[in-house]
């Protein structure tokens, strides 16, 4: 029998479909958990954005430690590989200089966390992010810094659950938000992975 998985993105969760979510096998969630209520409470793996001001803001106090979402998550995935942001600066530094810290690898205060709390972490492989970044480059996309999160995750999921014959679906992506993610590409993408049986969005509670 293949795996239920459902990824909850921290934008609006369907109405009905908590009940759906806590029932899969495993569920995972960004950051610091919106999603948390209307979609459901089961948490099994949270991915973060290691990278920058967010993850500075996580590891920083202790409200995202201590929260109900993170005590539960056996693993932490950080969603950005250091060499990829490491490789990225330069060019960053040039077009986006408001975006200085940006780049800033926070992995290890991550890796710390899990360790010392005996949760796994693993980051999300270089190759993901390469290979995004190509697929994405069929949908039309304009200038941007980096796919989401959220776009990541999927994909990593999609590549590692296929394999395994595990069955994905997502709730709780309306693809918005910070300006330098390709959203209207990544849309289309995610739509493409639908029409192809490969995902399916969670809309309604079944």
């Amino acid at each position: 029998m293949s795996r239920r998985i459902i990824i909850v993105g921290n934008g609006p969760v369907p109405e009905g479909v908590a009940e759906a979510i806590d029932a899969a096998d495993v569920v995972i969630r960004f950051n610091d958990c919106r999603s948390i209520g209307r979609g459901g409470e089961r948490t099994d793996i949270v991915a973060v954005c290691n990278t920058g001001r967010p993850a500075l803001a996580m590891l920083g106090g202790g409200r995202w430690k201590t929260s109900a979402a993170v005590r539960q998550a056996r693993e932490i995935w950080c969603v950005r590989t250091a060499e990829v942001f490491a490789a990225m600066r330069p060019a960053l530094a040039a077009r986006h200089p408001d975006l200085d810290d940006f780049c800033d690898d926070y992995t290890l205060g991550f890796e710390t966390f899990a360790r010392a709390t005996g949760r796994r972490l693993a980051v999300v492989p270089a190759a993901v992010h390469h290979a995004l970044d190509a697929a994405l480059a069929a949908f039309d996309p304009p200038p941007y810094v980096v796919p989401s999160s959220g776009l990541i995750v999927i994909a990593h999921v999609l590549d590692t659950a296929a394999k395994a014959g595990g069955r994905v679906s997502i709730a709780g992506f309306g693809h918005e938000g910070w300006q330098w993610h390709p959203f209207a590409a990544e849309r289309r993408w995610v739509d493409a992975q639908v029409a192809a049986g490969r995902l399916d969005r969670l809309e309604h509670a079944r």
